[in-house]
């Protein structure tokens, strides 16, 4: 669940290993390149934390962190995170 601290939405992602991990980054690389909007993350083996913000918004959160929060969201359902 997406959660809202400090001028971000937060969200841990937990996978069965680091390919899978890293794959799902990926999946999350072409959607933010696909509507302009890139999260801050970190992984470590099979653990992915996402934060996100809108830079140009003065680093709030905005509608765009919530519609890449969406999409991030059902591509991690499809890897039962």
């Amino acid at each position: 669940m997406w959660t809202e601290k400090d001028n971000h939405l937060i969200q841990h992602f937990t996978f069965k290993d680091f390919k899978q991990a890293f794959a799902f980054m990926t999946e999350v690389a072409i959607v933010a390149e696909e509507i302009n909007h890139h999260p801050w993350w970190s992984n470590s083996y099979n653990k992915v934390e996402i934060r996100l913000t809108t830079h140009s918004a003065g680093h709030t959160v905005t509608n765009r962190d919530y519609v890449l929060a969406q999409r991030i969201s059902a591509l991690a359902q499809r890897y039962e995170a």
